[in-house]
């Protein structure tokens, strides 16, 4: 038995152990990688407070999980399987073992979607499907493309234009989607080149990515590119890891909460990019996290 069970071992579950520890509370998180999230694995961590020069998503995410366990948070590298949350009782079950707590803070983030498009699976990990922390360097004087407009897809092709010959964002929409400092550095950036109003239909080989299919979205012109040995990266938004929870009140796959973080289901809470909510960044899954842990332990 625990005071209070954490899903998720990302910002926002973090922040919420911290909160929770400091008020005297025993603390689980069960986390099914590593600890934090998404953002463990970015190239570069921005425009949070604080941070130290040249922070990757490795390093915040390391000085994170120091910081939980030196505030005696318990962290167990496991899976959830099925949960029962009705009931004074809260239940979580993985494939080691069984856990129990009053209150519950349910953080568990987002996966990356996928295109669904011919070749994407694959080629998975043979050129398409790539981490840029991970993989940038292998792909030094090649082409690099990288689907996607918004903050997180631009801030990830200016860290591999620096490996990439030559790199073609390529985006839906006629404009990027992304903040004004992240467009001026792509503007001053020479090796970058836009596909505005596209999208990426299929890729094609036999063990890399040597075929692109591209279509105009305003007149549905098809266009083929000819590229072996390429490396394509896709920042194609998230989507909620909410299957386990078919009985908390869901909007648009997002779980519904109040303004002190607390779901339909009396002791559940939820934080950071699992909730519904407008604004997903690493300082509003923090803020959410404190508030689930403050009111779980009122």
């Amino acid at each position: 038995m625990y005071d209070i069970l954490i899903l998720g071992a990302g910002p926002a579950g973090i922040s919420a152990a911290l909160y929770a520890a400091s008020r005297g509370k025993k603390v689980l998180i069960l986390e099914k990688s590593q600890v934090g999230g998404l953002i463990g694995n970015v190239s570069t961590v921005t425009h949070y407070t604080a941070l130290l020069p040249g922070e990757t998503g490795a390093s915040f995410a390391a000085r994170m999980q120091e910081q939980a366990l030196r505030a005696g948070v318990d962290i167990a590298f496991e899976t959830v399987t099925e949960v029962s949350l009705e009931g004074e009782t809260k239940t979580l079950r993985t494939h080691k073992g069984v856990y129990q707590a009053p209150r519950v803070i349910l953080a568990g983030g987002g996966t990356p979607r996928k295109l669904g498009i011919p070749g994407e699976q694959e080629l998975a990990g043979r050129g398409i499907g790539l981490n840029a922390a991970r993989d940038g360097a292998r792909y030094t004087e090649k082409n690099i493309y990288v689907v996607g407009g918004a903050d997180g897809a631009v801030k990830e092709a200016l860290y591999l234009a620096s490996f990439a010959r030559r790199l073609t964002l390529i985006h839906f929409e006629e404009q990027l989607g992304c903040i004004a400092e992240f467009r001026q550095k792509v503007a001053a950036t020479p090796n970058i080149t836009l596909r505005l109003g596209t999208r990426l239909r299929g890729v094609f080989g036999r063990d890399c990515v040597e075929q692109l299919e591209l279509v105009r979205e305003r007149d549905g012109f098809t266009e083929t590119l000819e590229d072996p040995g390429c490396g394509v990266f896709v920042y194609a938004g998230i989507a909620p890891n909410t299957d386990l929870f078919p009985t908390l009140a869901l909007r648009d796959g997002y779980i519904l909460t109040d303004e002190n973080m607390q779901t339909s289901v009396p002791g559940v809470y939820a934080a950071g990019d699992i909730r519904f909510k407008q604004v997903r960044q690493v300082a509003t899954a923090v803020a959410d996290g404190a508030i689930a842990a403050i009111h779980a332990c009122a």
